[in-house]
């Protein structure tokens, strides 16, 4: 397995840079401080994808705010996705609450949008999304990302919080794939 991860590592293209990400990041702060300043939001990492992203993103978020995180996936560190599989939910009380669920990528948006129905069923008064990376795709997606650091076209991408099979989410950019590509 790590002669096939060192391999994909080797053979990856970079899209995003991480400067490139950084500025997605600010870009994103200025969005979502706009909108959400003075709403007391509880700020939902998505794990383990988003944590990245989040980590980096709640400094550049100047205002009160909370966090948890919630684990939802249909990967399981495979290629491709499945039914939505639910491995945590937040200890925070949802109800009557803003939330700002942040991930690594809005791919098919079926997480997603999971999550997002999730949380109205727990009585969150309003939801927004805040993904890193928007996946191109010719499909329309159960859902929209209210806040959107970069977009990428169709490919199988690492990096940066997301994985190739459970691992390089430590790559420090935005990589695909070449044997996916």
């Amino acid at each position: 397995m790590l002669d096939e991860i060192k391999q994909v590592e080797a053979d990856a293209i970079c899209l995003y840079n991480a400067d490139q990400l950084e500025t997605a990041l600010d870009n994103m702060a200025i969005a979502i401080s706009e909108k959400l300043h003075s709403s007391n939001p509880l700020v939902l990492c998505v794990i383990n994808g988003g944590i990245i992203t989040t980590g980096k993103l709640l400094p550049r978020l100047n205002f009160p705010l909370t966090l948890d995180s919630i684990q939802a996936t249909r990967y399981r560190n495979a290629t491709s996705g499945g039914d939505v599989h639910w491995l945590l939910k937040p200890s925070t009380h949802l109800s009557g609450r803003t939330i700002l669920i942040v991930d690594d990528i809005l791919d098919e948006g079926h997480t997603l949008a999971a999550i997002i129905e999730w949380c109205k069923q727990q009585g969150a008064t309003t939801v927004y999304s805040a993904v890193l990376l928007e996946k191109q795709l010719e499909q329309t997606k159960p859902i929209a990302a209210d806040f959107i650091g970069l977009e990428v076209a169709n490919h199988y991408l690492f990096g940066f919080g997301l994985d190739y099979k459970g691992y390089l989410r430590n790559a420090n950019g935005i990589f695909a794939c070449k044997e996916i590509l």
